[in-house]
């Protein structure tokens, strides 16, 4: 089955891809850093499965998603359309007790996990023919009440915690910070990138080798702010609006609504 897809979308996202890809590159650039260090995690919560298609025709493959049944219902979705599709699924939303299993079995990276009953969870509910489950751990690194996250000073506690569950591997770290005013100096917006940069190699360095040395990701950055992530040393950055434009309202895909293609 082809790939391709003949979709209104195609031409105006292929656009968008290139502009973000480009700015990717020349952010890197600016870092003094090779442009194959960033990957791109296309955030495609809200908007429907023919805008995943048309990303996966022009050559996507990581794709995000924030709410769990959404998510999983596209995961379906997209292996009808296009059976032998390649697609890595990040699960970036918050993470629910009551939802661990439908995670863990469908998708392929979890990016918010700040506490060790959620990924104890997930190791247990993880399928064992599947490979283990990369996980992030987030950090609250502006301590901002509303959102999620373990204290910084609590994340190798949880690192060295998770690393000795099985059926998952650790990968890193993800974090959100605090929006801060674009007309800011330069250094005040970088600051909490520039944190979590030295609190990940500060945890790296304190665990066993064998964990070490997949401790590679630092997920941060989104279409507002990636180019000071990746000054600061991001290595995945999850664009949505940047890409797609404004989200629609929230939609339930069923697998069942999907046409066969």
């Amino acid at each position: 089955m082809s790939n391709s897809v003949d979709h209104p979308l195609s031409s105006s996202l292929e656009q968008q891809i290139q502009r973000i890809t480009s700015a990717i590159h020349d952010a890197c650039t600016t870092a003094q850093r090779a442009p194959d260090t960033v990957q791109l995690l296309a955030v495609t919560k809200t908007h429907p499965i023919e805008t995943i298609q048309a990303a996966y025709a022009l050559g996507l493959r990581r794709f995000g998603e924030n709410y769990v049944q959404e998510g999983v219902d596209k995961i379906i979705a997209l292996h009808r359309l296009i059976p032998d599709n390649q697609a890595i699924w990040h699960f970036i939303g918050p993470l629910q007790s009551n939802k661990t299993r439908s995670i863990a079995e469908h998708f392929a990276w979890v990016h918010g996990i700040d506490r060790l009953k959620i990924a104890q969870r997930l190791s247990e509910q993880r399928p064992v023919h599947l490979p283990s489950l990369n996980v992030l751990i987030q950090v609250n690194i502006s301590d901002e009440s509303s959102k999620s996250g373990c204290t910084p000073d609590s994340a190798l506690e949880l690192a060295l915690q998770i690393i000795d569950l099985p059926h998952l591997t650790l990968r890193g770290l993800m974090s959100i910070p605090e929006a801060i005013d674009p007309d800011a100096d330069e250094t005040i917006q970088c600051a909490p990138f520039v944190a979590m940069a030295q609190l990940h190699a500060n945890i790296k360095a304190h665990l066993p080798h064998d964990a070490a040395s997949v401790f590679d990701t630092l997920s941060m950055g989104m279409s507002d702010d990636y180019q000071h992530a990746i000054a600061a040393g991001s290595t995945l950055v999850r664009i949505g609006s940047a890409l797609f434009g404004r989200r629609p309202a929230p939609i339930q895909t069923r697998p069942h609504d999907i046409p066969h293609a």
